[in-house]
């Protein structure tokens, strides 16, 4: 893991598109803007786990059939 301290204002970039810039810092809270191509997903941690989490037990409970009545 890299480790880098920043101030408000300051930015990080990531590979050729990704920019992480710090917006606030509020006690033990930083707001974060990230700019990011539209094709690269940005989840809070939380949530992408929880999306993960319903994909493996949708995958897990097998082929959904068309009710045909």
């Amino acid at each position: 893991m890299l480790i880098l301290s920043r101030k408000r204002d300051e930015k990080i970039v990531i590979g050729d598109n990704i920019t992480v810039t710090i917006i606030e810092v509020r006690g033990d809270q930083v707001r974060l803007g990230i700019n990011a191509p539209k094709h690269v997903k940005v989840y809070r941690e939380e949530v992408f786990e929880a999306i993960s989490a319903e994909n493996k037990a949708a995958a897990a409970s097998g082929p959904h059939l068309p009710c045909l009545d």
